[in-house]
């Protein structure tokens, strides 16, 4: 399962105090496929001109770097693209959207996933995601109970829980997994408790998503020991 631990370097970053130091922060990678800015866009901080800057960037980026190498890379090599709806938000602006009513947890919830430098002591990580390969059958009626059981025996996953457009989910990160599966979508509630094995066994699990794409199946470019121009 996870490793409990974070993914990335040590180097200690300040906050940024310009459009430039801020670029630079979008251009961090946090896994083989994921950079930093895909998770700085906000709607809330684009409409109400609010700013979505980390308060404490190396605890946003090692966060953000277990997510990403752990749970992300894994989808995006299973099933191709991985959409981020919502990613990181500053404890302001998540603030904000909960003070406005903008579908944003208080910042003192338990599963608040999205302010990723909110605790050193107890740091969680998550975005809501979508993937297209799943959303298109969802929308044709398929049941995002499979899409939640392949993640549940495949991925060292804290949480899940599934919303009703486009089958995005909330899916989070920490060093000690939660395990827990909910849902706005038929049946609602919650599907799986912490600390609780499913109501399905595995072979029933495993009989829902026969057809999903081999387990990180996909296969990348290879990168060129050579090419035109190098010395």
């Amino acid at each position: 399962m996870g490793t409990g631990r974070f993914v990335g370097t040590d180097t200690v970053r300040r906050k940024p105090t310009s459009m430039w130091s801020l670029e630079t922060l979008g251009r961090e990678r946090l896994s083989k496929y994921f950079f930093m800015r895909e998770f700085l866009y906000s709607e809330i901080g684009n409409f109400h001109a609010r700013q979505n800057i980390p308060d404490d960037v190396e605890l946003t980026l090692k966060v953000g770097r277990a997510f990403c190498t752990e749970l992300l890379d894994p989808l995006h090599e299973t099933f191709g693209c991985v959409t981020v709806r919502s990613g990181y938000r500053s404890a302001a602006l998540n603030r904000y959207g909960n003070e406005n009513k903008l579908n944003c947890a208080r910042n003192d919830h338990p599963g608040e996933c999205h302010i990723w430098d909110r605790s050193v002591d107890a740091p969680i990580g998550g975005a809501t995601i979508v993937i297209p390969w799943f959303a298109d059958q969802y929308a044709q009626g398929r049941d995002w109970r499979d899409l939640a059981y392949w993640i549940h025996d495949h991925l060292p996953y804290s949480e899940q829980w599934y919303f009703p457009k486009l089958a995005a989910f909330n899916l989070t990160w920490e060093p000690h997994p939660r395990r827990t599966i909910s849902s706005y979508i038929a049946p609602r509630g919650k599907l799986l408790a912490a600390g609780q094995e499913p109501e399905e066994d595995r072979a029933t699990r495993a009989a829902r998503y026969m057809d999903f794409p081999r387990f990180r199946g996909l296969t990348q470019p290879a990168m060129p020991k050579t090419w035109t121009g190098a010395s």
